[in-house]
């Protein structure tokens, strides 16, 4: 989906652009819009495929190992 709408923004933002007279406020949406589905597919790759889920579960035992050791005491 984040593929389709980051291929949607660009699209969209070429053709406001293309159009007489020029629609700046739909190049502004789209290239907001772009942003945004270009930094939700970083994100994803991120934690799938660069390392993030690792850090996550990290993350969740040094969590889970305070909160022991905090309900020990």
């Amino acid at each position: 989906m984040t593929g389709a709408l980051s291929v949607y923004a660009v699209t969209f933002m070429r053709y406001s652009l293309a159009v007489t007279p020029k629609n700046y406020l739909l190049f502004a949406c789209h290239f907001v819009n772009a942003g945004s589905q270009f930094t939700q597919g970083y994100r994803y790759l991120q934690y799938h495929y660069w390392g993030g889920k690792e850090k996550a579960g990290e993350v969740v035992t040094k969590i889970e190992e305070l909160a022991t050791n905090a309900v020990s005491k």
